[in-house]
């Protein structure tokens, strides 16, 4: 499946930021009125931290419906590593519309960002191979695309977005359509040209998976010994991806094995934001 495209995103990511600042500011953000609404003033934003930048779009996004006065000006870009203390960007306008937004944009900052560190300290653990190391669907409710953004900020790519642009067929399917064979022959006429991926939790059913013709085949935590027969026993009549309980620690020798893909869900699921702070100047 295809990387998302931020060009792709402009409406998911003023839709994002309209639920935030509803969720944030509701009616009106009352402490901000302790401050004359003439008044202007800058401020930046720093990392306290190391990390793999991501979402600055959704800050503008913030900006721009707080207050379209406001005005961003950034020092790094997407997919820029940061370190410690470094100022990432800097706002000018009134106060009110700046402390207003502040929250909202970190919050959409400082997950993105963690996602896309994520993403880059895994792709660093595997970059002396040619594995993909792919993203999950295990992401917050209604931030999924956003997450998957930043996936690819870190270098890390997109799996099927959702349940509707690709097949991925588990234990629980196969077994209502009896059989490997019978589930992959049902996708195909259900949406042909929709990728077929089958999981698998042994040699023989990967057997099976080469019979039937699928696109790609998971193989769930099977061994290190299984894997490299499977990538022997397939010899490029489909991709492979191993998935199940892999970490940092497992992930290189995992890569090593030959496989296509990796999938790992604590891409998205297991993050810990950046922190960040902004400095307000009057």
């Amino acid at each position: 499946m295809p990387n998302l495209r931020l060009a792709d995103l402009t409406a998911e990511i003023d839709a994002n930021v309209r639920r935030a600042l509803l969720e944030d500011v509701g009616s009106g953000d009352i402490t901000a009125q302790l401050i004359p609404a003439e008044r202007l003033a800058t401020a930046t934003v720093i990392t306290r931290e190391a990390c793999v930048v991501a979402g600055t779009a959704w800050v503008d996004a913030v900006f721009r419906q707080v207050d379209p006065r406001v005005a961003v000006h950034w020092h790094v870009t997407d997919g820029e590593r940061a370190q410690p203390n470094q100022a990432l960007f800097h706002l000018e306008g009134p106060a009110r519309s700046l402390l207003t937004g502040e929250r909202s944009a970190l919050n959409f900052l400082q997950l993105l960002s963690a996602v896309a560190t994520q993403a880059g300290d895994l792709a660093d653990t595997v970059a002396h191979t040619q594995v993909k190391l792919l993203d999950t669907r295990k992401t917050l409710p209604g931030l999924r695309l956003a997450q998957k953004y930043a996936v690819t900020c870190g270098g890390c790519h997109n799996h099927r977005i959702g349940l509707y642009d690709a097949f991925l067929i588990k234990e629980n399917h196969i077994a209502a359509c009896g059989g490997i064979e019978a589930a992959i022959a049902a996708a195909r006429r259900i949406a042909p040209g929709k990728p077929v991926e089958v999981e698998v939790e042994s040699l023989a059913e990967l057997d099976q998976a080469l019979q039937g013709g699928a696109d790609i085949i998971m193989l769930d935590e099977l061994s290190l010994a299984d894997l490299r027969e499977a990538v022997r026993r397939t010899a490029g009549r489909a991709r492979l991806e191993a998935s199940g309980g892999i970490d940092h620690a497992s992930l290189p020798v995992i890569a090593e094995t030959g496989v296509d893909y990796i999938s790992i869900g604590a891409m998205t699921k297991n993050v810990k934001a950046i922190d960040l702070s902004m400095r307000l100047a009057l």
